[in-house]
């Protein structure tokens, strides 16, 4: 198991978290748990506010779940909204 003064150390050198991961062979999420004390899915909102070295000022849930992926336009899902919308007809009212 890294320790937390290896994983801060690799952060000073400028490495993410990624990185850290890869060359130490953890996931990400323990490495920022590691160095941090703080569970990287932002389950420990108190802690966050202490200031803690390596915490992260942006959202850290990639860390733990690398296949979060941000909101993209969809066609399929507007077909299906303004599908929805014409069924109702009050919709369809304030559409008009």
């Amino acid at each position: 198991m890294p320790s937390k003064e290896r994983v801060l150390r690799l952060l000073s050198q400028g490495l993410d978290y990624a990185e850290i991961a890869r060359l130490l062979g953890v996931p990400a999420g323990r490495a920022y748990l590691i160095a941090t004390g703080v569970p990287a899915d932002g389950s420990d909102a108190v802690a966050r506010r202490r200031g803690r070295p390596g915490l992260l000022t942006g959202r850290t849930q990639q860390l733990v779940n690398p296949r979060e992926v941000g909101p993209v336009e969809r066609g399929d899902v507007h077909a299906w909204m303004r599908e929805r919308a014409w069924s109702d007809r009050r919709m369809r009212q304030a559409g008009a």
